[in-house]
């Protein structure tokens, strides 16, 4: 299943959000969202997921999600959302329990996550027994239990240290690699941007349009630190968005 983004704007009362977004995000890719603070990346990601209507525009499905999925969209957020007195498994199997599965079924799915995301020896573990990102796994491994069409992620790992993101980064590289999701990648992070994503979305400041969007041709799995073709994706991202970054950061300081 595609997503397409036809002629989006979105305002809050007389504050104009964002502005003439069209973009279409093919199936199988990981396309990033990156832009000014301020700039809408998140009202985006809200509008693609259906938690609030554009004020203008519209957001189509193309084509059908896969015949097994449970929930076509799914978020994953920055802070986890774990329910702290539910083990790791008992956080997943709640997510499940609204589609019919019989107890084998949902035993099958949540097996099969935990081992994508390396979590089969912590399933027993409560939230507050992980590691930052081990959570995040969690959450992680909850939306990837429903087998969406796409995945929304919202800053997911802004919260982690860098050296667990470096870590993070590489596990979804790995899930990508070995089951290949759809997914709209909203960061700050620029060197997360470049590391996964297929192309990259730069939004202006506030009313938020579309820029520019970068396509990374190399493969995921070929990308890492000291790479010199994505130092200069990420250069040219800082280029394209220092003037707008400084300006909209001293629009929230005078605020």
């Amino acid at each position: 299943m595609d997503l397409r983004l036809e002629n989006i704007g979105h305002s809050y009362g007389s504050i104009e959000v964002m502005e003439g977004i069209n973009l279409d995000i093919p199936a199988g890719k990981i396309v990033c969202i990156v832009g000014p603070s301020g700039c809408g990346k998140s009202t985006l990601l809200r509008l693609i997921g259906g938690l609030e209507e554009p004020t203008i525009g519209r957001v189509l499905q193309v084509g059908e999600p896969p015949s097994d999925s449970l929930n076509p969209l799914t978020y994953i957020f920055q802070d986890f959302a774990l329910l702290p007195w539910r083990t790791v498994e008992n956080n997943i199997s709640l997510i499940l329990k609204d589609y019919g599965l019989s107890d084998v079924e949902a035993e099958a799915i949540i097996s099969d996550v935990l081992s994508r995301t390396k979590l089969t020896d912590f399933r027993k573990a409560l939230p507050k027994q992980l590691s930052g990102g081990m959570k995040q796994r969690v959450a992680i491994s909850r939306a990837l239990a429903v087998n969406p069409a796409v995945m929304l992620m919202d800053e997911p790992l802004s919260a982690l240290d860098s050296q667990t993101r470096e870590l993070l980064i590489d596990d979804l590289i790995n899930l990508w690699k070995r089951k290949p999701f759809t997914a709209i990648y909203v960061t700050h992070n620029l060197n997360e941007a470049v590391r996964l994503g297929h192309s990259i979305v730069v939004l202006s400041r506030r009313p938020g349009k579309i820029r520019e969007i970068i396509e990374i041709v190399k493969p995921l799995a070929e990308r890492g630190l000291g790479d010199a073709d994505l130092d200069a994706k990420q250069k040219h991202l800082w280029n394209l968005m220092r003037e707008e970054a400084m300006a909209a950061d001293q629009e929230l300081i005078d605020v």
